[in-house]
This record gives structure tokens, sequence and C-alpha cells, in this order.
């Protein structure tokens, strides 16, 4: 199967096969069969099975999946090792937050550069980079060719600065805003992380046990 032909739920499944794998390695399992990593993660066999093919396979009859051998295909298929350069639009208390705990780099992006409007954070260390202002972004962009970004400011300023960033080159985008980038700019990879939308979502099962 093509790539672009593997579902949107597969995809979003992959980041968890990642995880537990990882975590079984950690552990110092070598191998796994399909209906052993279903009890693990609350899939069903035959949806690993159908999921995994998608990409190949990876596993023998009889023998289940390399615990080591399946971990780094994931791995290769979600780009972990690609380390695309990063930068980081928001120093406010979220924008702060996600630089400093997130492991960008063991997840496929090597964070580079971090920006705001308020001058007063100029040169403020988050994570060992200093915070420029906004008005930098377009030398800085040149220099150094960032292929994503993460939107985490107001959505009133999202519009300009997501055209700013297109027309830089960004092609991906980690987007905190609820600007919508991807009806504006089709052409670019866009993750929406909506935290208000995760929330209700808690409130409603949460009323629905």
């Amino acid at each position: 199967m093509a790539k672009n032909d593997v579902s949107l739920s597969v995809i979003k499944r992959l980041p968890r096969y990642y995880r537990f794998l990882g975590e079984m390695k950690k552990a110092g399992l070598q191998r796994i069969s399909s209906s052993e990593l279903s009890k693990r993660m609350g899939f069903t066999a035959s949806q690993i099975r159908q999921d995994l093919n998608c990409f190949g396979g990876f596993g023998q009859q009889g023998y289940g999946y390399n615990v080591s051998q399946l971990y780094a295909e994931i791995g290769k298929i979600l780009g972990v090792n690609k380390k695309a350069k990063t930068v980081l639009i928001g120093a406010g208390n979220l924008g702060r937050a996600v630089a400093a705990h997130m492991s960008f780099e063991e997840r496929g992006f090597n964070l580079i550069g971090i920006f705001d409007r308020n001058e007063a954070l100029a040169g403020q260390l988050v994570r060992g980079l200093p915070i420029r202002h906004i008005g930098g972004l377009y030398d800085f962009c040149r220099e150094n060719a960032p292929t994503v970004a993460v939107l985490c400011i107001p959505s009133d300023n999202a519009a300009e600065v997501t055209e700013e960033l297109v027309r830089l080159g960004v092609k991906g985008f980690w987007n905190f805003t609820h600007y919508d980038i991807a009806a504006n700019y089709p052409g670019v990879a866009v993750e929406n992380v909506h935290l208000s939308d995760s929330l209700m979502t808690l409130s409603y099962h949460l009323n629905n046990l």
C-alpha cells in the first residue's frame, strides 16, 4: 500500500505503537506476538496486523515481532530520525512550557529558534535558546531555513504569522491556535492541538460514565 493511501486513523496510532515498543525495548523484551501486543495496547490483534501491513508487515508467523526492529521501523516511518529544523512562535506560558518540556529531538525535530512580539522577553533563555523578537523572524529563517513552526500565539495573529512562515519555506505546523491553516494553505502539513476541545471531550466522558 502506498503511504498516501494509509488512513489517518492508522497514522495516528503509530506514535502509540512507537511509545509502547520503546517501553518494551527498555524493559529488555526481545520479541512479542500480535496477541500479546494487543493486550498491552488495547487494540485487537487483527487491528495491529492490519495497521502494520500498511507498511510491510514486519512480523513472522510463529515468531511474532522483533521489538527492537519494529521500534526502529516505526521510527523511520514517523521520521523521528529526520530532525527537522523548527521554530516556535509565542513565548508566553504555553509556548515556554512546550519549548521546555517537549522532547523535540526524540520525535523528529530540532528546535532552533523561539520568537515573541514582547520586546521585554528578548534575550531570556528557554531550553538554552534565547527568545528573539518576532521582527527578526525573516532574517533568521532566511539564514537557517526551518521547515516546521510551532504556533503558540493568539489566533488573531496567526494568519499574518502563518503567511510569512509559508512564504519563508515552512512546510509543517504544530498549531495550538484556532486558525485554520489547512484550509488556507492546503499544500502544508498541519497538526492541530486544541486543548480546550480535549478538555470538553473529557467533560463529555465524565458526564456519560
